[in-house]
């Protein structure tokens, strides 16, 4: 089976898996503030590794433009779609504090 689209391009499965497996051992499920926790703290090590990036280049330390900005880039592109999820996450509270029991 071809695993690309197009070159360059990765494949993408027409159907995802519906549920994570199943924690093993003394694992305890994790639950939906864990979870948006650790994309937040990704998202700021993503932060802080940009900053780090753009420090050391303009100190002198390093010489790869090229790297600087694709770290920036990482780390604009996370913060965006941070917001844009915590949008609908809003959007979708206020829509169930509209509805009526």
């Amino acid at each position: 089976m071809n695993n690309t689209i197009a070159p360059g391009l990765p494949f993408i499965p027409a159907t995802l898996p519906t549920r994570p497996t199943a924690p093993s051992g003394n694992d305890v499920e994790r639950g939906f503030g864990d979870t948006v926790k650790d994309a937040i703290n990704q998202v700021n090590e993503l932060g802080n590794k940009s900053d780090q990036s753009v420090s050391q280049l303009v100190q002198g330390d390093r010489q790869d433009v090229h790297n600087v900005m694709i770290a920036v880039e990482k780390a604009d592109i996370a913060f965006q779609l941070m917001m844009q999820v915590r949008n609908k996450i809003v959007n979708a509270y206020q829509e169930v504090s509209k509805l009526q029991f």
